[in-house]
């Protein structure tokens, strides 16, 4: 067997398939320790969802604005202050990133 030598280790192609078959029968072995229970198409497969009943996804679908009411609420006097700011224009945005970034490279030249 020959090795490909670097000077921060060795490549041998066939050491390396060797490791890989050892490590897939270790996995395989594992993996025979599990439940043989299992069947598929059944109430197994179902998706667990708090004892509620699985319905169509447009009917589960969580809006963001319910999911995250509480911290909406209670920073929306921030919010109010951004949507002001927000024009959706991307030059804008460019132009804060520029003066933020710029704001931080004096803070790190001054250190």
């Amino acid at each position: 067997m020959f090795s490909l030598e670097s000077g921060s280790g060795f490549w041998n192609p066939v050491l390396w398939v060797l490791a890989l078959f050892i490590l897939f029968l270790l996995f395989y072995g594992i993996r025979g320790f599990g439940k043989s229970t299992y069947k598929k198409g059944t109430e197994q497969t179902k998706v667990f969802l708090s004892g509620n009943k699985e319905t169509s996804p447009e009917e589960m679908h969580v809006k963001a604005s319910n999911l995250y009411w509480g911290f909406t609420t209670s920073m929306k006097s921030l919010y109010s202050l951004l949507r002001k700011m927000h024009t959706g224009n991307t030059s804008d945005y460019i132009l804060w990133f520029v003066v933020v970034l710029a704001v931080v490279f004096l803070i790190m030249g001054v250190m």
